[in-house]
């Protein structure tokens, strides 16, 4: 009987992997940002949506997935990609999850650019 794979006694580790709503490339999802809606007045029935990250993927409700880059939010938001992933109509608040990617990317750039 054939054996269509060699075992090395170790079983690979295998991450998750989803899909960024900005690029849509596939990647883990330790690579990756969650964001989920949250409503502005705290009423199901409104139609402003805040957006907000999941740094800890654990908030309820439905999520999308976003790399940590400002190409990829800015792509999310031209395209509308976010309204569609996570299912909401409306006017859709994009500015805590900016503000977010703004912290984090900047550190970097400005050690890039000592270097």
């Amino acid at each position: 009987m054939p054996r269509s794979h060699v075992s090395t006694g170790s079983t690979p580790l295998r991450l998750p992997v989803r899909t960024c709503v900005g690029c849509k490339e596939k990647a883990p999802t330790a690579d990756l940002l969650r964001v989920v809606v949250s409503r502005s007045d705290g009423e199901s029935q409104s139609s402003d949506c805040i957006i907000v990250p999941d740094v800890e993927h654990r908030l309820p409700g439905r999520g999308a997935w976003l790399h940590l880059d400002r190409n990829c939010l800015h792509n999310a938001e031209r395209r509308r990609a976010f309204g569609r992933a996570l299912r909401v109509p409306g006017a859709i608040d994009i500015s805590a999850v900016d503000a977010f990617v703004e912290r984090r990317v900047l550190p970097d750039e400005k050690n890039r650019q000592q270097h």
